[in-house]
């Protein structure tokens, strides 16, 4: 079951969103973590070709030239200085989207996606994408308890217009 919550929630979801929820609709016979014990990378190929119709940019791989590299820090003569690497970038929609599995709640993986989408030159929406269950722990649930939060105690304010969490 393909779970989702898309914040500030008093925003609807744009229309790139809508393209991200269904990538993983499509696939989530394959994807989900109820019956399935997919690493990021397998439920990441599962959703490229859907990822890639909507105009994504997807990591196809490990070596440097298959990652996505956004900008962060520009040094002299406008050369990249610094990036992060994303799962699926959409640089018209300015829309990055991470993809965890097992390490996305445990090792706090959601929270390093979320200081780096804030960081990129021209990220204005993250998409985070995580298990419903893993190992019997509700990830999806505890990341959207940790959002609900945030975005009530009003003491945060993040550069992105929104974010989209994903639970397959």
């Amino acid at each position: 079951m393909i779970q989702w919550q898309y914040y500030p929630k008093s925003d609807a979801s744009p229309p790139i969103a809508s393209a991200v929820i269904s990538a993983f609709q499509s696939a989530a016979d394959v994807i989900d973590s109820a019956h399935n014990t997919l690493d990021s990378n397998d439920v990441l190929a599962a959703i490229t070709p859907q990822l890639q119709a909507a105009g994504f940019q997807v990591e196809t791989g490990k070596k440097a030239a298959d990652k996505i590299q956004v900008p962060v820090l520009f040094g002299r003569n406008g050369k990249l200085e610094k990036w992060f690497d994303a799962d699926a970038y959409h640089d018209d929609a300015g829309f990055v989207l991470e993809v965890e599995a097992g390490r996305g709640v445990i090792n706090n993986q959601f929270l390093k996606d979320l200081f780096q989408a804030c960081m990129m030159h021209g990220v204005s929406h993250l998409g985070i994408a995580v298990r419903n269950d893993y190992r019997g722990a509700a990830d999806f649930e505890k990341v959207v308890q940790f959002f609900d939060t945030m975005y009530a105690s009003n003491r945060l304010r993040l550069p992105l217009d929104g974010i989209l969490v994903v639970g397959y």
